[in-house]
This record gives C-alpha cells, sequence and structure tokens, in this order.
C-alpha cells in the first residue's frame, strides 16, 4: 500500500543523501537538515495513520480490544491496560498501539512470566531498539511500561508527563504490602508526580511515622497503602493539612477477610480529608492523588 512504498522512498532517499556525502556533492550539515525534513514527514504521515485508524476515539484491535485513544484528551491520562486475563499477544499488539499514539503504554500486574511472554512478542533487544520500541519492565511494581520513539533519557524515575504536578508522599504500613504500593508510586512518577516512597511505616511503631513528619507535612498530597487494621491513614490524616487517599491491601490473617476489613476501617476513618479506594487498587490510588494535584496546579 501507499505506507510501505513512502517507507521504501525514504530508504532510497536517505541512501542517496549518503552517497552524495560520501562523495563530497553535499554537506553534512545540509545532509542533516534534509534528513530532519524526512522525518518531520515520517511523524506526520504516521499521525495521519493514527487519526485514520481511530476516527471515533476508538481504534479497534482485531475482535479483542476497543482503545479509547480519545482518554487523554478527556480525562488528561491515557488508557492504561490492566494485565491479567490477557495473552501476552493481546498485551504486545494493546501496548504498541497505545505507545504509538501516545509514546508510553503501561500495563499492571503483569508478572515476570508474562514479562518474558510478552518481550518475545514484541521481539526483544536490537530489533525493538532499532524499531524505535523501549521496553521497560518494574518488578516492584509489577508494571510492563512500552515507549516509542527515543528512549527516557532520564531514567527510570525520571517522569514520562512533562508537567511536574505537585509533591506526592506514598506510605506503606508494612513491607508486605510493597506491591501495592509500588504500583501507586510508579504511576504518581510516570503522571509527573514529584514522588516519594516511605515504606514500612505503619502505626504499631508510630515512631516511625513520627520520624518521617517533615517530609509527610511537605506533601501536597498522601497516600496511604495498609492492611490489616489499616490504621495509617486515619493517623496521618490527623496530622497533615494536604488530603490523604487510603489503599485497603489484602494484608492479613483469616479476620482481614482479603483486606474487606482494611476497607471498612479506611471507610470509617475517624480523621476528616480521607478517600478510599479498593482493595489492593494501587493505580487507582495513584490516580486520584494525581487527579487532585493536577486540579490544585490548574486553579494555582
Amino acid at each position: 500500500g501507499g505506507g510501505a512504498h513512502g517507507e521504501g522512498s525514504e530508504s532510497e532517499a536517505v541512501r542517496a543523501l549518503l552517497e552524495r556525502v560520501a562523495s563530497g556533492t553535499l554537506a553534512p550539515a545540509d545532509a542533516a537538515e534534509t534528513l530532519g525534513g524526512l522525518e518531520n514527514a515520517r511523524v506526520s504521515r504516521a499521525d495521519d495513520r493514527a487519526a485514520a485508524a481511530a476516527p471515533n476515539g476508538v481504534q479497534v484491535l482485531e475482535d479483542f480490544a476497543r482503545l479509547d485513544t480519545a482518554r487523554e484528551a478527556r480525562t488528561g491520562f491515557p488508557e492504561v491496560v490492566w494485565g491479567p486475563g490477557k495473552t501476552a499477544r493481546q498485551i504486545a499488539q494493546i501496548s504498541l498501539a497505545l505507545a504509538e499514539r501516545s509514546g508510553l503504554a503501561v500495563t499492571t500486574r503483569v508478572d515476570a512470566g508474562m514479562h518474558a511472554s510478552v518481550l518475545e512478542e514484541l521481539g526483544e533487544g536490537d530489533a525493538a531498539l532499532a524499531g524505535g520500541v523501549d521496553i521497560e519492565y518494574d518488578a516492584a511494581a509489577r508494571m510492563l511500561l512500552v515507549r516509542c520513539g527515543p528512549a527516557d533519557s532520564g531514567g527510570k524515575d525520571t517522569p514520562d508527563r512533562a508537567a511536574i504536578l505537585g509533591r506526592a508522599v506514598v506510605l506503606s504500613a508494612g513491607t508486605a504490602d510493597t506491591p501495592v504500593a509500588a504500583e501507586c508510586a510508579r504511576m504518581l512518577e510516570l503522571c509527573g508526580a514529584e514522588t516519594r516512597y516511605i515504606s514500612d511505616c505503619g502505626v504499631a511503631g508510630l515512631h516511625r511515622v513520627l520520624g518521617e513528619l517533615e517530609t509527610i507535612r511537605a506533601a501536597d498530597v498522601l497516600v496511604c497503602v495498609a492492611g490489616m487494621d489499616c490504621a495509617l491513614p486515619s493517623v496521618v490524616a490527623g496530622l497533615v493539612e494536604a488530603p490523604v487517599v487510603a489503599v485497603p491491601t489484602s494484608v492479613g490473617y483469616g479476620a482481614a477477610f482479603g483486606g474487606a476489613a482494611a476497607l471498612l476501617s479506611a471507610l470509617n476513618a475517624c480523621a476528616p480529608g480521607v478517600s478510599v479506594v479498593n482493595i489492593d487498587n494501587g493505580y487507582g490510588g495513584a490516580m486520584v492523588a494525581a487527579k487532585m494535584l493536577r486540579r490544585a496546579t490548574d486553579i494555582a
């Protein structure tokens, strides 16, 4: 089709430029300027193809996915993929489609085995990188990140969004809460928040929370991730002016009922200013906090 013809013509043009530089009939600076024009044209064609593929804000992938390509325009943040229940091929195709449109695709709850399978589908190593695809697996957060275009030179801790929304602090009550808390912290970073993660500071040792009081009070929003009695959000909310988001987890013994006890405890927080998301929903907690930060930034 036309796309393949365009790519072939582009390759021929690049080859001709290199031959002219090698023969001395074209200055390297002039060749670089021409290459820049070719790249701009390529990006423009890609944008046109993307718009044609999703004219109504929906991009259909075979018979298994209808991608919400207009979500970022509506809500400020692009669609994020829930990993469980999907095959490696489905995750790979969805990730590439989303990354081609917004530059980044995030899939949550990806274990090491699924990560390896998705890499096989995407094409790990030099071939993927040569195609402009950068693949990162955050094992602690159980997140797969696929980027299209130049790799993020700032590395893992550099937000993928341009604007810094504000300061967020994520606290986990115990080490067992780490997978949920890490998911929350990484998502906040990706949303553009300056994020600090403080682990293992549950109320069984209250001095651990009080020892971080200066950092906690400097935050614009806090996310408390806790299982068992989920007392941490209420304690923190009683110490700070900023809003607190509670993420109850399924950590706990029998009567924790898979996190139901923590959820009910968070919903009954005595201290005012606590919002609550679903059990183990680190991503959801991050998005509530990010939207608070974005609105505060817009108002300011």
